[in-house]
């Protein structure tokens, strides 16, 4: 042993001194005995390996084993070969496997072998009782030790190898299921069989069916049986006996009903005891039909029928009637019949009260004797009732009144109510409405209340009412009725007689016109810029004229005007059209105007004229007094006045102030220093038109202009 160590210990540092290589040339799986496996075999999966290396031992790898993608082995190893055993595979045991060599750092892994597993084993079936009462509980469990859920279990219910009840269920957290099977009331010897289905993945087995032990069922009660009196054929008015008897088994202690059904209908029943009867002293043919006998429990019922026939004695009676409908005073004729005419005892009833005990009636009918009339007929002890027969006597229709109930006015469009009422008359009375002698609308009454129509009318219209009823007369007319249809003013048009353009002084003419509308119609006139009308009229015409007899410049503006009638009161009440008055001067005063004018201007004109001339007579005058020496301000003035052109000029009704207004210009603007002014004449000869002679005439006049030179400036 130490000679062994100390031979490793020698060989170690040599491996540590030298660096070996590897590959993994190969890695496979191999199944024992197969990758398909019967359930419950062993199984031994093996990986192998094919590794080349420098090294002369192998070196040591890992071996994974995978089932689904999911680790199962681990192990390490110094051999090509490792194995991965099942025992007794199982359904969930199938799957992929696959193995993975690890080999320093290099790995390599197998591709995905499928194992799949044939069968599923035969599941355990046992029963909670093997011998049991009908009405009872039996519970089947049924299990699969060996294999893990999902399962999905199938359990059957036989007799004589009849499926008689099926149950599925599939269990997810499980091997095992219990199911409650009832008893029924046919139920004898079962037996119960179970079979497991077990899927996994893509794939999906299922077990045989195995068989529970013998179930033995005891009877609770028997299957009801009828017993009928009398026995043998049964004829209308013999007795008539049904009684249905069952036979309960002693240990059954729970509550029970015994019930005789004829069709759908309940005729006996009994909560207690082991039969019940249904009889009748008297058989009819009523009374033939099915009979079913039915006993139930909590849990079971069991059922037997029986038809019972019964031969009639004589058909069912028939009542003849001359007509269901009558007038009032018509003659009625009743009869009642049997097929085959036999002798019998008759009776005919109105409403369940007697009128005669005889085969036929006749009477005159009135209103009172409409209703539902029947016949009896009797043989032996037997009683037959015909189907009921409906008359109808009608009186004749009073004359209908049409009226409307509303006391309110008619508007076009706007809906309102008609009635129509005949007094008298048997309902039911047809009634219909007329416009125009047009009937177009009708109802139909089955009362004396009146019918009510509902009418939208766009125009004054006549309605007339007509009533029927089945009276053979026939139809009565109402009066007419005449309704008076109120049309609101619809649009209104304001309008200027003759002109726009009113010559001042003359008359100014505004129309104002409705389309439509009922009488009497309100018109008011507005001024655009009032919401007070300087005019209002009610007329009973489509149009209202308003005129002043002098126009002014006051009456000249816009103008409009408002409508409405009594369909107005509750909508709105139409405005007309805007239009514009413009009042003009008349002839007379523009040419009145333009003579003022005129007058004004040549008054102007001879004033401007004077003034000019004026002007020109003191401009002559005014050198010769500059030439003098110069007196004093007042001398001026004097000889001024001493001229005789002044006086003639003050003659002509000039005031001679306007030449000294004329000269002030000239003193006021004059420098306050004189002594540097220096003043010269010059004589100008300029040609001046006489007034009063001809326009060739030249005059010769001396014009002496004052010339301001202007000293020398100095610097200062």
């Amino acid at each position: 042993m130490y000679l062994a160590l100390l031979g490793i210990l020698w060989f170690c540092p040599r491996l540590k001194g030298q660096e070996n290589s590897f590959t993994i040339n190969k890695i496979e799986m191999k199944a024992e005995p197969g990758w398909e496996v019967e359930n419950g075999k062993n199984l031994t999966l093996k990986c192998l390996v094919d590794i080349s290396t420098t090294s002369k031992f192998l070196s040591q790898h890992e071996v994974l084993f995978y089932k689904d993608d999911i680790l199962l082995k681990n192990v390490t190893s110094w051999n090509k070969e490792e194995g991965f055993f099942i025992q007794a595979v199982r359904i969930y045991d199938g799957g992929n496997y696959k193995c993975t060599v690890i080999l320093n750092n290099k790995e390599k892994t197998t591709r995905d072998y499928a194992v799949s597993v044939k069968g599923v084993p035969s599941p355990r079936v046992k029963v909670d009782k093997t011998e049991v009462m009908e009405g009872s509980v039996v519970a089947v469990n049924c299990s699969v030790p060996e294999e893990k859920p999902p399962i999905y279990f199938i359990i059957e219910k036989l007799e004589m190898n009849i499926c008689k009840q099926k149950k599925q269920k599939q269990v997810l957290d499980r091997n095992y299921v219990t199911m409650d099977f009832p008893i029924e009331e046919r139920d004898h010897v079962l037996i119960f069989q179970c079979q497991a289905k077990i899927s996994f993945g893509t794939f999906s087995e299922a077990s045989e069916f195995t068989k529970s032990d013998l179930v033995t069922v005891r009877e609770t009660f028997s299957i009801p049986s009828f017993q009928i009196t009398p026995e043998g054929e049964i004829t209308e008015g013999d007795p008539l006996k049904l009684k249905c008897t069952i036979q309960v088994t002693h240990m059954f202690l729970e509550a029970r009903e015994i019930i005789i059904q004829k069709d759908r209908e309940i005729v006996a029943y009994t909560k207690q005891g082991t039969e019940v009867t249904y009889s009748t002293p008297i058989a009819r043919v009523e009374h033939m039909g099915n009979y079913t006998c039915k006993v139930e429990s909590s849990r079971i019922s069991k059922v037997n029928s029986i038809f019972i026939n019964i031969t009639e004695l004589f058909s069912k009676p028939e009542l003849l009637i001359s007509s269901n409908h009558l007038d009032e005073g018509g003659k009625l004729d009743l009869s009642c019949q049997i097929s085959g005419s036999p002798l019998a005892n008759f009776t005919i009833q109105k409403e369940n009260t007697t009128i005669t005990n005889s085969q036929n009636f006749t009477k005159r009918v009135w209103v009172r004797d409409s209703g539902t009339y029947r016949c009896l007929a009797a043989i032996r002890n037997v009683i037959k009732e015909s189907d009921p027969v409906q008359l109808s006597v009608f009186e004749i229709v009073s004359k209908p009144r049409i009226f409307r109930n509303s006391k309110s006015e008619v508007i076009k469009g706007q809906q309102f109510e008609l009635s129509c009422q005949s007094i008298n008359g048997t309902p039911p009375i047809r009634y219909h409405l007329c416009i125009m002698n047009a009937c177009k609308k009708q109802q139909k009454m089955y009362s004396n209340e009146p019918a009510k129509f509902f009418e939208r009318p766009t125009a004054t219209t006549e309605y007339t009412c007509v009533a029927e009823n089945h009276h053979s007369q026939g139809s009565v007319a109402s009066d007419v009725l005449n309704v008076v249809v109120i049309v609101p003013v619809a649009r209104v048009n304001l309008s200027i007689l003759l002109h726009e353009e009113v010559e001042s002084g003359k008359e100014v003419v505004l129309r104002c016109s409705t389309d439509e509308g009922s009488w009497p119609i309100h018109y008011k006139f507005y001024r655009h810029d009032s919401a007070v009308p300087f005019f209002e009229k009610t007329s009973n015409d489509t149009h209202v004229i308003w005129h002043t007899l002098q126009a002014s410049k006051e009456d000249e503006g816009q103008y409009y005007c408002l409508a409405s009638n009594r369909a107005n009161l509750h909508g709105n009440i139409p405005k007309s059209n805007v239009i514009t008055v413009k009042v003009t001067l008349a002839p007379w005063m523009k040419g009145l105007i333009a003579l003022f004018i005129i007058g004004a201007i040549i008054v102007t004109l001879v004033l401007v004229a004077r003034w000019y001339f004026l002007k020109k007579a003191k401009a002559k005058q005014m050198p010769v007094e500059m030439s003098r020496p110069g007196p004093p301000l007042n001398s001026n003035t004097e000889k001024t006045q001493s001229d005789p052109n002044v006086e003639a000029n003050s003659h002509s009704g000039y005031n001679d102030d306007i030449g000294n207004h004329t000269m002030k210009p000239t003193n006021e603007h004059k420098e306050p220093d004189h002594s540097n002014v220096d003043v010269e004449y010059t004589e100008v000869e300029v040609l001046t038109p006489d007034l009063h002679r001809a326009p060739e005439r030249k005059g010769t006049e001396t014009v002496y202009s004052e010339i301001r030179k202007a000293e020398n400036r100095r610097l200062p």
